[in-house]
């Protein structure tokens, strides 16, 4: 399943990746679910705070204020402005992808981290959708899978830690076709996105109870 091509994680295991000093200013990005929205947003697409407060269901003024934020953090950059009934509208896109590191995410209160998980799983769900929609699903190397598994506490680690490789790799293999393209050694694009979902089942049998 997918991650536009940008790497959407913020569930437990689908956010990750800032390291050393970067960690601190991640946080401060990304632990604030709008914040994560919106950059999501802008590595989809160049977009002014106007449409993406329209598109999101939010308040022009707190979307702009969140906006600054992630451009003062250089996470976006302005591409182009644009005169609107005597107004001058600002676009931007993204150049950070919003990711956390599990550092980061472990500073986080329980009631964020479920909401960034949530909020992913919609960005995900509307995707797929969408993707459907246009027959995405009717492709032969189209991959979906889902399993309920049973592991112990090491093997459940060891299965967190591989499916973080796993995205690191398809960043890894993202560069290379960049750079193929850039040697004129590739001409055709391929877009898609990858999503990983692994989480705790709560509920009736499970060791929560």
């Amino acid at each position: 399943m997918p991650d536009h091509s940008t790497r959407r994680r913020t569930s437990r295991q689908s956010a990750r990746r800032a390291s050393g000093s970067g960690e601190a200013e991640s946080f401060k990005l990304l632990g604030h679910p709008l914040r994560q929205r919106i950059l999501t947003a802008l590595n989809k697409r160049v977009a002014s705070p106007k449409e993406l407060a329209d598109e999101l269901g939010e308040d022009l003024g707190r979307l702009s204020y969140h906006v600054k934020v992630l451009k003062d953090a250089d996470a976006i950059e302005l591409v182009r402005t644009a005169k609107r009934r005597g107004a001058t509208e600002h676009f931007y896109r993204g150049t950070r992808r919003p990711m956390l590191s599990e550092a980061d995410w472990s500073r986080l209160p329980a009631t964020a981290q479920n909401a960034l998980g949530v909020q992913t799983f919609k960005q995900i769900h509307e995707d797929v959708v969408e993707a459907a929609a246009r027959g995405a699903f009717e492709d032969p190397q189209v991959h979906v899978s889902w399993t309920t598994i049973e592991l112990d506490p090491e093997a459940h680690t060891t299965l967190m830690e591989e499916l973080v490789g796993m995205v690191d790799r398809a960043l890894e293999l993202e560069a290379e076709s960049a750079n193929r393209r850039a040697a004129g050694e590739a001409h055709e694009s391929i877009q898609s996105e990858l999503a990983i979902l692994h989480f705790r089942r709560l509920g009736p049998g499970s060791d929560a109870e």
